[in-house]
């Protein structure tokens, strides 16, 4: 975006532009297969378990920033990003699906579904 310079809503054709610049269709093509990734991830694990897990990406964009784009990072960010990292891990540890709660002594409890695989009948 530093080679197009401003881009504004009031010129359509900037924004255009913009759009179909490989960088930027690359980046939209990306954000789109995590889009995807994220649904996917979403159906088989709880949001408060996939939610997390996402924020490692904030780890990943600070390294290749460090390294690729020798962006100076300061060790307070650092210390930001280790507890990301932490917190990550902390989350992984648990389970990524809440147990189901079932009533004791209930006959039907083997014999009920996952609410995840529920059909529509």
């Amino acid at each position: 975006m530093k080679e197009l310079g401003n881009v504004s809503l009031h010129n359509f054709s900037g924004l255009l532009l913009a759009v179909v610049h490989p960088s930027v269709t690359a980046g939209i093509l990306l954000l789109l297969a995590f889009f995807a990734c994220y649904m996917s991830a979403l159906s088989w694990a709880d949001l408060t378990y996939v939610l997390p897990a996402t924020s490692l990406g904030y780890v990943l964009v600070a390294l290749i920033a460090h390294f690729s784009f020798h962006e100076v990072i300061s060790p307070a960010r650092w210390l930001g990003i280790g507890l990301i990292a932490a917190g990550v891990g902390f989350v992984a540890a648990g389970p990524s699906v809440t147990p189901s709660h079932q009533r004791r002594g209930s006959r039907d409890a083997d014999r009920l579904p996952c609410p995840r695989r529920w059909t529509h009948e």
